[in-house]
């Protein structure tokens, strides 16, 4: 339509778009979202964006590139994953051969 002009999104709004794209008994990284917006240097922004991340989000299933749980969430975190099928190591690390999700290219 001439005169409409479709806003902008932001970088927390793409960041969330991708997390609700990662299916159940998966996960991704910070790097990876980083990656698939183009900004492969912007894993810290991606952390900073999950802070604020909306409830219905499944932002459990965004983790480091090792396959850790989040400093101080280490239960409720792995108790998420695993009602979401997301298999773990003997170390307590997820299994990121076996689960992790690349997002398409945004």
């Amino acid at each position: 339509m001439i005169g409409s002009m479709e806003q902008e999104k932001s970088f927390s709004q793409i960041v969330y778009e991708i997390i609700a794209l990662i299916p159940k008994g998966r996960v991704t990284t910070y790097g990876a979202i980083a990656a698939a917006m183009g900004r492969p240097r912007a894993a810290r922004f991606v952390g900073y964006a999950m802070s604020n991340c909306p409830e219905q989000l499944p932002w459990y299933r965004v983790v480091n590139r090792k396959g850790e749980l989040i400093k101080g969430w280490e239960q409720l975190h792995r108790s998420l994953l695993e009602a979401d099928g997301v298999p773990f190591l003997e170390n307590g690390n997820i299994d990121m051969k076996k689960c992790f999700f690349m997002p398409n290219e945004m």
